[in-house]
């Protein structure tokens, strides 16, 4: 293969969104090109990134014909750098359909390879694109927080952050941290607390608004401990500072509606297990009495024992792949990134529900799990995605699988 003419420009047709991101194209040789950038259904000029036998990556330099979803990213401090929120330029109400695209596409190709049936794949409710997250992890530059420049390691101190949510804001505008390396902002929207944890420490000299709780993971890791609350669904949560929590309540609400959707009606009586259980998100709203939540995270399962207390739940502290299976109605598992793998998926068919709602961060990890799965005697429904991160590449969705 050729290598690519760099004296000339590289224009290209795109196709589709994939894994990542990316809008994939083909050169004229058609080897294939993946276009950050881009939206499906363009012509652009790009400059190329990297380039290998089979694939290019590139990144556009001039949009010739544009998708009717594409708009200006609104973002100054994206247009300054900020290596964040690479789908700004996409339309907020076109980004949900784009990721179910996503989904639609990582699904085919395993389609094709003859290994699933045809699934129906649906993309959830758009949700608001500005002020959801309600944590923020930043690096810090002369004691300003920042986040880093796209393709770079350098700290770009930022004024603001529109997808972040207003208390966090204040944080990024007015917050000072000398001699940090790092810092996360955890904001509970509805309750109005806020607690900044700070790497290495916590300094004196730290600048932060009356009533913000600060404190160093060098005191966390120390063993002292430190939370918030917020409301989702009705119910107040804690969260430790350790602990995962989704993106957001609207976005927490949003994926509980749509395991609710996928799993069809439970009751109190409904043998549940919440698998990667966390903080209890799941074993809380679905109302069951007697859940068995598994959790490995120490501060996790310490959140769940409160936010669980008027419940008759099982609460086990273990890797989910180390838990002995007991007979179960219905599974919920959310697994991080790399999905629940063979071991996951071992233990969730020996619970031999009749149900599962599998909750997926990255696209090849679900098809991945849904292929198991499938394997393991189970038949996918339906997938929902769920954009619990708007103006960004990434995916959330909910797998319903039934006992085949």
């Amino acid at each position: 293969m050729d290598p690519v003419d760099s004296s000339s420009p590289l224009v290209i047709d795109t196709e589709r969104l994939v894994a990542g991101g990316a809008a994939l194209g083909h050169e004229p040789s058609g080897r294939v090109v993946l276009v950050d950038g881009a939206l499906p259904n363009e012509r652009v000029s790009v400059h190329v990134l990297d380039e290998r036998p089979r694939m290019v990556t590139a990144e556009v330099d001039a949009v010739l014909s544009a998708s009717p979803a594409r708009i200006e990213a609104p973002c100054a401090e994206l247009h300054r750098g900020c290596g964040g929120c690479d789908l700004q330029h996409a339309e907020p109400s076109a980004q949900p359909e784009l990721k179910a695209g996503i989904v639609a596409d990582s699904l085919a190709r395993s389609v094709r390879a003859g290994r699933l049936a045809d699934i129906p794949i649906v993309a959830g409710p758009a949700l608001d694109p500005w002020g959801y997250r309600t944590t923020v992890r930043c690096a810090v530059t002369d004691g300003r927080l920042g986040f880093h420049r796209r393709r770079s390691d350098d700290v770009l101190a930022v004024a603001g952050c529109p997808v972040a949510a207003e208390p966090i804001q204040e944080v990024l505008r007015t917050g000072r941290f000398p001699g940090a390396s790092e810092v996360t902002v955890r904001a509970g929207v509805r309750t109005g607390e806020l607690l900044v944890v700070v790497d290495p420490s916590a300094s004196d000299d730290a600048i932060v608004a009356h009533g913000v709780r600060v404190i160093g993971d060098d005191e966390l890791r120390a063993g002292r401990r430190a939370w918030f609350h917020e409301v989702v669904d009705g119910h107040r949560l804690r969260i430790s500072a350790r602990s995962f929590f989704q993106s957001g309540p609207v976005g927490a609400e949003a994926l509980i509606a749509a395991v609710r959707r996928g799993l069809g009606p439970i009751d109190e009586s409904t043998r549940l297990a919440d698998l990667y259980g966390g903080i209890g998100l799941f074993a809380v709203a679905l109302g069951t009495q007697r859940p068995v939540l598994v959790e490995r995270s120490a501060s996790s399962i310490a959140d769940a024992r409160v936010n669980l207390a008027d419940r008759d739940a099982t609460i086990v502290r273990s890797s989910v792949e180390r838990w002995s299976p007991k007979q179960m109605d219905v599974v919920v598992a959310d697994p991080a990134r790399a999905g629940l793998g063979r071991d996951g998926v071992a233990v969730v068919a020996d619970t031999h529900a009749e149900q599962i709602a599998l909750v997926s961060c990255d696209v090849a990890s679900l098809v991945r799990d849904v292929e198991l799965l499938a394997a393991a005697g189970y038949r996918a429904t339906g997938i929902e995605v769920v954009d619990m991160f708007p103006n960004t590449h990434h995916v959330e969705a909910v797998t319903s699988l039934v006992r085949a």
